[in-house]
């Protein structure tokens, strides 16, 4: 037998055993299954490695297993601060209530009244107030960014959580391994250990052969968590970082969006964080400061946090139950848009049932893969009726939803399948008018820096812009 033979052979057992296992799977959507398919019969050395690495969505057994212990234990001793089913049905408009009660599905967080909410102008009234904030500190500080760097607004973050500590204000801080892994290396970091702030890695590399064996490296935590003694949370888009966003400068400024919340909703945060805690350091609950103290006329609100150890397909199918309430307007904000057909067909459908559909991407992507899927979509949300604006200057990075001037998601959830399957994200679900109005405003004025997208302008791309677009979202479920 020749070497030509032998390599034929690996090479059919090799596709082989990976259709069978793709075939097995019953989480794998149809288009998802078809391009897995394509990829390695096309490619198949190094579409088997791909598979190997990033083909299935597995946070690993010693994982899940905690998960469902912490949740086990935030159920059992802190149940009181997530609030009851019945509150929705008090709180919520029936038309919206659905929506409400799908996000209070995913991990128990429903809707609690006496919010209060404040919209930061910027990325450096967002800093201003932060550290302020925890200058003001007194009990506890917690803090957990997908992203902190070194700059600007991560030393001054850092150098906040280092006072407070030697004050003796309770310090807890988490980053991302992959995101902040030059912050965790830093001389920094290690200063705010040094100073008492208690310190913690989200989904770590410490050990890099594990996470290869029995997870995927890019199951990442992309949340962005504040909270401060228990009274205060941001919630939003923005990480530790910049608006010049030094690393990747040429696509700069990032455009970020910061709500500043007081009420109940600040203990579900600190729940949402506190998990994330638990499961990193193996710690209980004892210690996490929770609070409900409403705001006289506030509004309803409730967090949704999403990640690979919860149900398949939860952020995707809240937002289409979003869109399926939508009586009016809808608009939406994100820098990644790569949906998948329900999130499509929702959109598409709002639109031809007469509500206006708006969505803001940015016109420069730091993912050209992004770029092109999201380009390929375009023909169809147009001739459905949605309108497309992409803006222009720097990349609009805040992710925002917001319904017949009634309803606001603001948080760190992408419409793509990173957000969808891979990341840990926290969003804040409210309905309120003035906090709507303050947050549509903030969408008119990235409509007013935008340039918008029409029909007969896709329709005259070039035949090979219109193909590089398809040929990349025929890949668009492995992404």
């Amino acid at each position: 037998m020749d070497w030509g033979t032998i390599l034929l052979a690996f090479h059919s057992l090799l596709v082989l055993a990976f259709v069978v296992r793709i075939l097995l799977r019953d989480d794998l959507s149809p288009p998802a299954r078809l391009a897995w398919f394509i990829v390695l019969n096309l490619v198949p050395y190094f579409g088997s490695a791909i598979y190997f690495l990033f083909g299935e969505i597995d946070i690993g057994r010693r994982l899940k297993k905690r998960h469902e212990e912490v949740f086990g234990e935030i159920r059992a001793r802190a149940s009181a601060f997530m609030g009851v089913p019945a509150d929705t049905d008090r709180l919520i408009e029936p038309l919206y209530r659905p929506a409400f009660r799908y996000a209070a599905s995913i991990n128990g967080f429903h809707a609690v009244p006496g919010n209060a909410a404040e919209l930061m102008a910027d990325g450096d009234e967002t800093r201003a107030r932060l550290v302020a904030d925890i200058d003001a500190a007194t009990e506890q500080v917690h803090v957990l960014y997908y992203i902190w760097f070194g700059d600007n607004t991560g030393t001054d973050i850092a150098e906040a959580l280092i006072r407070a500590a030697r004050r003796g204000v309770t310090c807890r801080a988490m980053a991302d391994g992959l995101g902040s892994r030059a912050m965790i290396r830093s001389a920094l970091w290690k200063r705010m250990g040094e100073a008492g702030v208690q310190l913690a890695v989200a989904l770590s590399f410490r050990n890099v052969l594990r996470v290869f064996l029995t997870s995927r490296i890019d199951l990442r935590n992309h949340r962005k968590i504040t909270v401060i003694d228990g009274r205060i949370t941001y919630c939003g888009s923005r990480n530790s970082a910049d608006p010049e966003f030094l690393v990747k400068a040429r696509y700069a400024p990032w455009v970020d969006i910061m709500l500043r919340f007081t009420g109940p909703v600040v203990a579900q945060n600190q729940l949402l964080f506190a998990s994330d805690w638990m499961q990193a350091t193996g710690e209980a609950l004892d210690g996490i400061l929770l609070l409900a103290e409403p705001v006289a006329g506030g509004f309803p609100a409730q967090v949704m946090g999403v990640g690979p150890t919860e149900r398949r397909g939860a952020t995707p199918q809240l937002f289409s139950n979003l869109i399926a309430c939508a009586d009016r307007s809808l608009t939406i904000s994100t820098p990644y848009f790569v949906p998948d057909a329900t999130l499509m067909d929702a959109l598409c459908a709002a639109a031809y049932r007469g509500v206006a559909v708006t969505l803001i991407f940015p016109e420069k992507n730091d993912s050209w893969i992004v770029a092109a899927v999201s380009h390929s979509y375009y023909h169809r949300l147009l001739d459905a009726g949605c309108r497309i604006h992409e803006f222009k200057d720097g990349l609009l990075h805040a992710k925002t939803l917001t319904i017949d001037g009634r309803i606001t998601v603001v948080g760190s959830s992408n419409l793509d399948l990173r957000s969808f399957d891979l990341n840990y994200e926290n969003n804040i679900l409210l309905q309120d008018e003035t906090v709507t109005r303050a947050v549509i405003e903030r969408q008119q004025d990235y409509i007013d820096r935008s340039v918008p997208v029409r029909l007969p302008d896709v329709l005259i791309w070039p035949w090979h812009r219109r193909i590089w677009n398809n040929v990349v979202a025929t890949i668009g479920p492995l992404l």
